[in-house]
Formats: structure tokens, C-alpha cells, sequence
């Protein structure tokens, strides 16, 4: 798609080439590509300006802040769980 918009700008880009760049009369997509900078500066771009960044607000004076919800702690033992030992004891015995 790009392509495309590239080769329909051609005929109104004015070829900017960089020092070490020879000009060109028939401009390829990437010196369309180069030039294409101006253009958007002239005609603007559809995106909306960028906001502005600040601190965030964060807690109001006398807020107090919540404790967590403690949670118990899981320790993974060796080998299998205690559930998956019976079972293993069933099928070897059967």
C-alpha cells in the first residue's frame, strides 16, 4: 500500500538528496520516500497532537492506604504430590 502512495507522490515531490547523492530526475520509491517529509509538513497529518505527560495525582492527603490480602505460602515438595503418590501405589499393585 505504501508502495503505491510512494509512486502517485512522485510527480509532486522535489527530489532532496543527501551530500553524498547524485540527483535524479526519475525518483525511485526511496527518494519519493526521502522528500516525502516536506509534503506532510505542508498538507498536516490526520493524528491527533500527542498529550502531554505529567506526574500522576497519586494518593489525596489523609488517604490511607489498604493493607494486601495476606495469602498462605505454598512450598512445592520433592517428587509428586501426596494425591498423585495414591494413585501410583493403586496401579502398581493392580
Amino acid at each position: 500500500m505504501l508502495t503505491w502512495e510512494l509512486w502517485l507522490a512522485r510527480g509532486s515531490i522535489v527530489d532532496h538528496p543527501l551530500p553524498w547523492q547524485k540527483s535524479q530526475i526519475n525518483l525511485t520509491p526511496g527518494r519519493v520516500d526521502q522528500g516525502f517529509g516536506a509534503v506532510i509538513a505542508i498538507i498536516g497529518t490526520p493524528a491527533s497532537p500527542p498529550k502531554p505527560r505529567g506526574k500522576s495525582p497519586g494518593l489525596k492527603k489523609g488517604q490511607v492506604r489498604s493493607k494486601r490480602k495476606p495469602y498462605p505460602i505454598v512450598k512445592k515438595g520433592k517428587g509428586k504430590f501426596e494425591s498423585q503418590k495414591k494413585n501410583t501405589k493403586k496401579a502398581t499393585s493392580a
